[in-house]
């Protein structure tokens, strides 16, 4: 008898009950803006910056609309001009260059290595060609590089770099955690990251200019004194008039929806990490089936799980996938020839006018990327690496 997976690969915890209560008494004094507030009373958009401050170890946060704006500002408080270059990962998704481009700026793409993490030695190249100023890291699908030879490249050639740490919140390098290396760190809490409000982002940073820019530029209107980690008042002098309010706050009721989550990270980063370690587990050995190390100083969270067919032609990758999809195990693939679903890659995206990367497209022609919710469980991880051992075998 053939086994087969009857699980949902799309399907979320449900939002904890305490959140839910906490959501409700937003709903029953309706005071959803994040100014809107009664005499002597924190507000949750504040409370959830001071205690994500707090969880990261950051000077200021702001909690903004989505994980794309905090990218977006963060390119904005840098002062980012029309035409800039920006740098960032050849293998990321969409929203990441798309900030750029929003800007109006440039997006120049990095190689990317087998470890699926930023080649430095094309950066160091990119760095010398472009002069660039900033480079957006995306630790795509939660994979953190060596951050310790990063930041002493971008430090010495004058790089501000801005972590997409969008599958890294609760992550680390050598136990600093990921969004503070660099000097704004940007996170997202749509569904299918590590705390959950539908849509929303977080920003930090220990820079007092840049976290007033950013303050500011997400529509404050004056209101930085109600911010409970942000800059002191004299941080914003002069600013006001120089800085475009460009709207993108959170609300209160999603704020209230995070905060219970935020909490429970540690214990969901653990739970993550185990279901990985199943699948991997159950990979090894596979012939022609390359896992992706982990570095011992990468604290990861496993949230989503990848494997690489090297060598294997498209259409063999195609029926892989179809025999694994019948038996219920939804992957993705980063090598077809257009975009499916949430699964794009930077040669598809003619906007950002890509320059060919043969190293990156090597990598990415056989790359399977699979999530893992916390509704599954351990058995479910094992019956998953059971079907996708039998199907690479059999192909």
């Amino acid at each position: 008898m053939t086994d087969r997976f009857t699980g949902s690969f799309t399907q979320q915890e449900p939002i904890p009950d305490e959140a839910i209560t906490a959501a409700v008494a937003v709903l029953r004094h309706g005071r959803l803006h994040r100014y809107n507030l009664a005499p002597g009373e924190t507000g949750e958009v504040a409370a959830l910056e001071q205690d994500f401050a707090a969880f990261t170890g950051a000077r200021y946060c702001l909690a903004v609309a989505s994980g794309g704006y905090a990218l977006a500002c963060a390119l904005r408080a840098l002062q980012v001009e029309p035409g800039e270059v920006v740098l960032t990962n050849a293998f990321t998704l969409a929203p990441v260059p798309g900030a750029i481009a929003s800007l109006g700026a440039r997006p120049v793409f990095v190689e990317t290595i087998e470890a699926l993490t930023i080649d430095l030695a094309h950066l160091e190249q990119r760095i010398d060609e472009t002069d660039a100023r900033v480079l957006m890291l995306s630790h795509m699908r939660g994979h953190i590089g060596d951050m310790d030879e990063l930041m002493a490249l971008c430090d010495g050639a004058g790089v501000a770099v801005i972590e997409d740490c969008a599958h890294t919140m609760g992550a680390d390098w050598a136990g600093v955690p990921s969004g503070r290396h660099g000097v704004i760190g940007c996170y997202s809490t749509q569904t299918y990251k590590h705390i959950n409000s539908g849509e929303g982002g977080l920003l930090v940073t220990d820079d007092a200019g840049l976290a007033a820019r950013a303050v500011l530029l997400s529509g404050s209107y004056m209101h930085f004194d109600r911010h409970r980690a942000a800059p002191p008042p004299e941080a914003f002098t002069g600013l006001a008039g120089e800085v475009p309010n460009v709207s993108g706050r959170m609300d209160n009721l999603r704020a209230a929806i995070l905060r219970p989550q935020l909490a429970r990270l540690p214990e969901r980063v653990a739970r993550w990490n185990a279901l990985y370690r199943v699948i991997e587990d159950g990979l090894a050995g596979v012939p022609g089936l390359a896992l992706i190390p982990r570095p011992p100083r990468e604290g990861f969270v496993g949230s989503s799980f990848q494997f690489r067919l090297p060598g294997w032609p498209a259409p063999r990758i195609e029926a892989f996938l179809a025999r694994c999809a019948a038996r219920g195990v939804e992957l993705k693939w980063f090598g077809a020839d257009r975009p499916h679903g949430f699964t794009s890659r930077y040669d598809q995206w003619d906007w950002a006018a890509p320059e060919p990367l043969p190293q990156t497209d090597l990598v990415l022609a056989g790359l399977i990327d699979m999530r893992l919710p916390l509704t599954f469980s351990q058995a479910d991880c094992a019956l998953i690496a059971r079907i996708i051992r039998a199907e690479a075998l059999a192909g």
